[in-house]
């Protein structure tokens, strides 16, 4: 059974950071690439980063450019999503996900497996 846990949201003052851990169990992370997508209440979801099985990344939201990096531990079967300056557009429950295929050059948000999801709220 393949599981993907996301963990480290929180809430947190405009321009503090936080990191996301995924953890997944069930298959090996070496196989497949990562993506980190967000879903704000209200809004569609909108898919950040892929960071693909070597640990290359594709940016796909220009929001968070300079901002969040993303990597990854395949000896841990963890991916990581660090969010720095956060600010009140980055609320969101934030979702990782793995598709057997490499980074797209657009985004597509197609994933073969998700996770459950963990809340960023950001407030002072």
């Amino acid at each position: 059974q393949v599981q993907l846990v996301e963990s480290g949201g929180g809430l947190v003052q405009p321009g503090s950071s936080l990191r996301l851990s995924c953890v997944v169990s069930g298959l090996a992370l070496r196989d497949y690439r990562v993506g980190w997508l967000r879903q704000a209440p209200g809004k569609k979801r909108e898919e950040l980063f892929c960071i693909g099985r070597r640990g290359n990344s594709r940016l796909y939201a220009d929001a968070v450019s300079g901002r969040f990096t993303v990597s990854r531990d395949n000896t841990k079967n963890a991916a990581y999503l660090q969010m720095d300056a956060l600010n009140p557009v980055d609320p969101a429950t934030y979702y990782c996900a793995l598709h057997h295929t490499s980074c797209p050059e657009v985004s597509e948000g197609f994933y073969d497996y998700w996770g459950q999801g963990t809340q960023v709220t950001v407030s002072s």
